[in-house]
């Protein structure tokens, strides 16, 4: 004998509230330690919270802005050029360099950090030779070796070749050479980092036609080098020299041909497209663009100047932000002649804003710092004494590092051990 059914739609059946174990409204709530594991519920797992606030893999919708590299750069270069103490120097050219090795994707103009490593190396070289050969303006008692001086005339005064050679003008120069490679370090690491068709690409409005030229100008040296080497192989292939000024003489008109062939190709192209066009502004505005453009960016390289010398941090940075602020203006009102759509645009999101942001933070920071531990960032040449870290500059250094946990990730170029690629998949589906 069955029991009767109950007329209730939504009643819930006890031999289904049994059998799953439901926790419906009619099913009784289960009890014990391990509750909620035999109810199926899912416990919450820490480590969500940490994966919500890590940096997302780079792609094409939330890319950085390339500005916001340059700005950090920028900053971490300012803060180079305000000291001399070579354990700071070190310490922003390793700051730069571990947020390049974090963030840096395989792009061919993301190569290029080496190629500055190297540079800044060499600069430093040179600096130790002219200092060894031509001498240092520091005085200096330790005297490590003796080199034969060259007599010369009356007229060159304070100038010498050879003679002596003190550990003093040695680590003058070589704190020098220093700083310098710094700087190329952090232009480097720009370089690396940064897209720079994309960098282009978010130029204003005033400025497309020059973004225009430049982007055509950086497509038009790859194709140049393709064809040389294009030319060179047909040469050896037909039994001909590749080598040499004749050689060269001979693959230089073709070059040159297809050089102006794709000129004109692509000029007509560009006019069918409608580049070039402009709309009709007063003249009024023409000749306030052209002021505020004009005295923005001398403002600009102004402060910039000072701020990267040792005597102008008290107004390089107000010279700097007027400047920066009237070149904008110009620059807002000369967009206003382009006739033109963007496609996909660059976000300034939260992320570029942290990573500029801590540019402008160290470069703050060391400014500041300059002012009330000069001998700390500055240590002198004469007498010879050891370099001392400071604390609070090395600590402003380290908020260089922001950007190799807030930025977008590189994607993996490289598969997981034990994770089988797409072709071995494949195989593997085909013999099944």
């Amino acid at each position: 004998m069955t029991a009767p059914a109950d007329p209730r739609p939504d009643a819930p059946r006890p031999d289904a509230a049994r059998s799953t174990g439901s926790t419906g409204p009619g099913a009784p709530a289960p009890r014990g330690p391990h509750a909620a594991e035999r109810a199926g519920a899912k416990a919450p797992h820490h480590g969500d919270r940490w994966r919500r606030w890590r940096a997302p893999v780079a792609g094409r919708a939330n890319a950085l802005h390339a500005g916001a590299w340059w700005v950090w750069a920028l900053g971490l270069a300012t803060a180079a050029s305000r000291t001399s103490n070579p354990l700071l120097l070190a310490l922003v050219v390793a700051v730069a360099g571990y947020v390049v090795a974090a963030r840096r994707t395989e792009a061919p103009w993301a190569r290029s950090y080496g190629a500055f490593l190297r540079l800044g190396g060499f600069v430093l070289v040179v600096r130790l030779v002219f200092a060894v050969v031509l001498g240092s303006p520091v005085p200096g008692t330790h005297v490590l070796v003796t080199l034969p001086e060259v007599p010369l005339p009356g007229w060159a005064q304070g100038v010498r070749i050879g003679g002596r050679v003190t550990a003093e003008g040695v680590v003058f120069a070589l704190r020098d050479g220093m700083k310098l490679a710094a700087l190329l370090v952090c232009v480097g690491a720009a370089n690396a980092l940064a897209n720079p068709a994309r960098l282009l690409k978010s130029l204003p409005g005033a400025l497309y036609e020059a973004g225009v030229a430049v982007v055509v100008a950086m497509t038009f040296a790859p194709h140049l080098v393709a064809d040389v080497a294009r030319l060179r192989a047909a040469r050896r292939l037909r039994g001909r020299p590749d080598r040499g000024v004749r050689a060269l003489l001979q693959v230089g008109l073709p070059v040159l041909e297809g050089a102006l062939e794709r000129s004109v190709a692509l000029a007509a192209a560009m006019d069918t497209r409608g580049y070039g066009r402009t709309a009709q502004v007063p003249a009024g505005v023409r000749r306030a663009t052209s002021a505020l453009t004009l005295g923005g960016l001398l403002g600009i390289c102004a402060g910039t100047y000072a701020l990267l010398s040792a005597s102008g941090a008290g107004y390089g940075l107000p010279v700097l932000l007027a400047g920066l602020a009237a070149a904008v203006a110009g620059l807002r009102l000369g967009g206003r002649r382009s006739v033109r759509t963007r496609y996909r645009p660059d976000r300034w999101g939260p992320r570029a804003w942290l990573v500029a942001g801590s540019g402008v933070a160290v470069a703050a920071l060391m400014i500041a710092a300059a002012s009330y531990a000069p001998d700390a960032l500055d240590p002198p040449a004469y007498p010879l004494t050891a370099p001392t870290l400071p604390l609070w500059p090395a600590l402003s250094l380290l908020l260089g590092l922001l950007p190799a946990f807030v930025a977008p990730a590189p994607p993996a170029t490289r598969p997981e051990p034990g994770a089988a690629t797409a072709a071995e998949a494949g195989v593997e589906g085909a013999t099944r």
